[in-house]
C-alpha cells in the first residue's frame, strides 16, 4: 500500500484504538512494558493512571515515555507487517483543579465508559498527558514514515 499521507493514516489508527502499550524507565534504569486506556485530545495521549502502578511513577519521575500503537492481529494481512506507530513523548500531570481535566475525563467517559466514573473516584489516579515529540509510523513493508507531531494538535481534537 502507498502512504502519500502517513500522518492522516496514523491518526487514522489512533481513532481506531482505545488502549496503547507504554514503555518506561524506572528509578533504577529497568525497562517496563505496561499498556493504558487513553483518549488522544488536543495533540496528547492522556492516560487515567493509578500511582499504585509503577508506570505511572515512572512517567512522573522521568517525564518521557515511549508509546506504541498497533493494528489488531485479527485485522492484519501479515503478523509481520502489522500497521502500528511509536512516538517518544513528553510527560506531563493534569491537574484536577484545571479546566483540562474534567473536560479530558468527561469526554474520556464517552469514549472508554463507565469505568472512568468510578476511577474518578478514587483518590489514587491520575491524569496525565502523554505528548509527542517524535513519531514514526510504519504502513507495512518498506513503507515507514517520520511524523510531523506538531500537526496531530491541529488534525485530531
Amino acid at each position: 500500500m502507498n502512504s502519500p499521507q502517513p500522518d492522516a493514516e496514523c491518526l487514522a489508527l489512533i481513532a481506531r484504538l482505545d488502549s496503547l502499550m507504554l514503555a518506561t524507565r524506572s528509578e533504577q534504569h529497568h525497562a517496563e512494558a505496561s499498556y493504558a486506556p487513553f483518549l488522544f485530545d488536543r495533540g496528547a495521549f492522556h492516560i487515567f493512571v493509578s500511582a499504585l502502578a509503577s508506570h505511572t511513577g515512572n512517567l512522573l519521575t522521568h517525564r518521557r515515555a515511549g508509546v506504541l500503537l498497533i493494528e489488531p492481529e485479527a485485522d492484519a494481512a501479515n503478523p509481520f507487517a502489522r500497521r502500528r506507530a511509536s512516538f517518544e513523548c513528553r510527560v506531563a500531570e493534569v491537574e484536577a483543579d484545571s479546566g483540562e481535566y474534567g473536560s479530558v475525563l468527561d469526554s474520556m467517559q464517552q469514549r472508554l465508559g463507565a469505568t472512568v466514573a468510578l476511577l474518578r473516584s478514587l483518590p489514587d489516579f491520575r491524569l496525565l498527558a502523554l505528548t509527542p515529540i517524535h513519531g514514526r509510523y510504519i504502513a507495512g513493508f518498506g513503507q515507514a514514515y517520520d511524523l510531523d507531531t506538531r500537526r496531530f494538535g491541529e488534525s485530531a481534537d
